[in-house]
């Protein structure tokens, strides 16, 4: 595949991505602040819910029409393998827990690697009706309703004392054993607020924070977010400094303040 067809593919797929992710999460509404939804426990006993499971579904159903040869991984369903190169990475919903409490900030999120190189992103938030994209080499959109998409920046603050550092749940700090590093990011930080899961993700891609952790992710948490946050002037990479999606967890800046980040996050390496 040479560099045009290879752009070619790549637009086909995201313009796919902002459809499926755009029709999954208005689905996800149909159940979004429903007193009586059902909650299940998964094998990691990590909450699942109808919702999950149908715009999950829902999407590889299009997936499937519209691409068939591509593989499929999904948080609720698995990976199905495809011969061509791209894999589509799915999370339906990313931050569960927050829609079973009929919090807005949940979020569908499309990653699609091609021979395990993430080359595209989603993060759409039905309940705001937000969404940020991007492909790498064409630049990372914001778009919010049905206006129409514009690019997004990060922002240009340089010091983490004037800046917003963001996070998903404080005590996964401590099941990785980096409680120090929660408190020294915070004590660094000008607020720290827990607008977290990929809609942390989406505040940096849009310069409405400075850095996003987590100490624990998994790569359908991580695919979409790496081409949103490199487009857009940013950094996603592990807590070590490594641009990658496979990492376990996730250190998402401005690019600016990395350094002063990084400097915190490398003294707590991974546990074996």
């Amino acid at each position: 595949m040479n560099a045009n067809e290879m752009s070619t593919a790549v637009r086909r797929r995201l313009d796919f991505a902002i459809s499926i992710g755009r029709d999954a999460g208005q689905h996800t509404l149909k159940y979004f602040q429903q007193a009586d939804l059902a909650v299940e426990r998964k094998s990691d006993n990590s909450p699942v819910t109808v919702a999950d499971r149908e715009a999950e579904l829902l999407m590889r159903r299009r997936i499937t029409m519209a691409f068939p040869d591509d593989a499929v991984l999904g948080e609720e369903f698995g990976e199905t393998p495809g011969s061509t190169g791209f894999r589509w990475i799915l999370d339906p919903i990313d931050g569960t827990k927050s829609f079973i409490g009929g919090v807005p900030l949940y979020s569908t999120l499309i990653g699609v690697e091609f021979e395990g190189s993430s080359v595209l992103g989603l993060i759409g938030v039905p309940a705001l009706d937000e969404m940020v994209f991007a492909s790498l080499g064409h630049g990372a959109y914001y778009c919010r309703g049905d206006a129409t998409p514009r690019p997004t920046r990060v922002s240009s603050r340089d010091r983490l004392a004037e800046g917003i550092f963001v996070t998903s749940q404080v005590d996964s700090f401590d099941a990785r054993g980096a409680c120090e590093a929660f408190l020294r990011l915070q004590r660094a930080a000008y607020i720290t607020r827990t607008w977290g899961d990929a809609y942390g993700y989406l505040l940096v891609a849009t310069g409405r924070a400075e850095v996003m952790v987590d100490p624990i992710m998994n790569l359908w948490d991580a695919a979409a977010i790496l081409p949103i946050l490199v487009e857009a002037g940013g950094t996603f990479t592990d807590w070590q400094g490594r641009a990658t999606t496979a990492g376990g967890e996730g250190v998402a800046t401005n690019g600016r303040v990395l350094e002063e980040v990084l400097q915190i996050t490398r003294d707590f390496p991974k546990p074996c």
